[in-house]
């Protein structure tokens, strides 16, 4: 027996089979862009850096959406021969992109209100208060429509992440309205502006950490391979465990391979086909991330002392 593999569960279902979002997404692209229209409006309008920074925000969110909309649309195209996976990572790359754009966001909301704290202009204080309520409502409703499914994979983080963001952004436009109609602080406007950079720039470099750690093929957050690697050389007629990887596809989608070391008489007194499925019940159930997709190569030490070296030492 040379390699065992074992893929869990039918993609139908499958823990890790992508679902369809594509109706919520629908109805959070329409409403942010909603948003942008009124927003843009309203800082043309008032000349406020906090209504022009989150509408700019609220454009990315809506660029975002439909990247995610795509993206999900992708991901439920059936794998192929030449594409294994299908599609299923391009919803990493949508959370990336999606995040790089936030990141520009919040680092130009961050310059433009530090300059405006030293040369304030004057700001209508009505008008942005009624722009700024307009973008809390929709995007509530935004969040809303999505709050369900935030956690079911980095494309749909990502989209929440944007719409609570840009909420956030519109209550910070309304208290510095607030603020500017009751005391004339002018520079209340700069300020919120500083305060959606502050919200938009720690969220958007820590989902672009964990999708590039997806994109670099780390090992999945929560799995120890040194951990598995003792808990594979615990089974019986288990000698050896080598050039062992774990990646992560997409969400839910984690993945492990390794060559395992059996005794000789495993491959005579067929022990080796009890060996095979022992480990992949062990990685399936024993560690705290479930790995379903699991490939092992069964091999004797003979065979193992001549592969190379940076197989045998990986």
């Amino acid at each position: 027996m040379g390699a065992g593999h074992s893929h869990g569960p039918s993609a139908e279902d499958s823990p890790g089979a992508p679902s369809d979002f594509r109706t919520k997404l629908w109805i959070a692209f329409g409403i942010t862009a909603t948003i942008v229209v009124a927003q843009a409006v309203g800082s043309v309008l008032t000349g406020s850096l906090a209504l022009l920074t989150d509408t700019v925000h609220a454009l990315t969110d809506a660029s975002g959406l439909l990247v995610a909309l795509i993206a999900a649309t992708l991901m439920l195209r059936p794998a192929t021969t030449r594409r294994t996976w299908g599609f299923r990572r391009i919803e990493v790359i949508a959370a990336l992109g999606q995040a790089t754009l936030l990141l520009v966001v919040g680092t130009y909301a961050a310059v433009e209100g530090v300059r405006r704290l030293l040369d304030p202009p004057k700001i209508p204080a009505g008008e942005l208060l009624i722009f700024g309520i307009i973008g809390l409502v929709a995007n509530v409703i935004a969040i809303a429509i999505l709050a369900s499914s935030r956690s079911s994979n980095f494309n749909m983080r990502a989209a929440f992440l944007e719409v609570l963001n840009d909420a956030l952004g519109s209550l910070g436009v309304i208290v510095a309205a607030i603020v500017i109609a009751t005391t004339g602080f002018q520079q209340a406007d700069a300020l919120a502006a500083l305060l959606i950079a502050a919200l938009v720039v720690p969220r958007a470099l820590t989902l672009m950490r964990e999708t590039a750690a997806v994109l670099m093929e780390y090992t999945p957050q929560g799995l120890d391979l040194d951990d598995v690697r003792r808990h594979l050389l615990e089974r019986d007629h288990v000698t050896d465990v080598h050039d062992l990887h774990a990646t992560t596809v997409a969400t839910g989608l984690p993945t492990l391979t390794a060559h395992v070391v059996v005794d000789d008489e495993c491959f005579t007194d067929g022990h080796a086909a009890e060996v095979l499925q022992n480990i992949r019940r062990c990685v399936a159930e024993h560690f705290p991330v479930s790995i379903q997709h699991s490939t092992f190569q069964i091999e004797t030490e003979h065979i193992s002392e001549h592969e190379p070296d940076a197989v045998r030492h990986a």
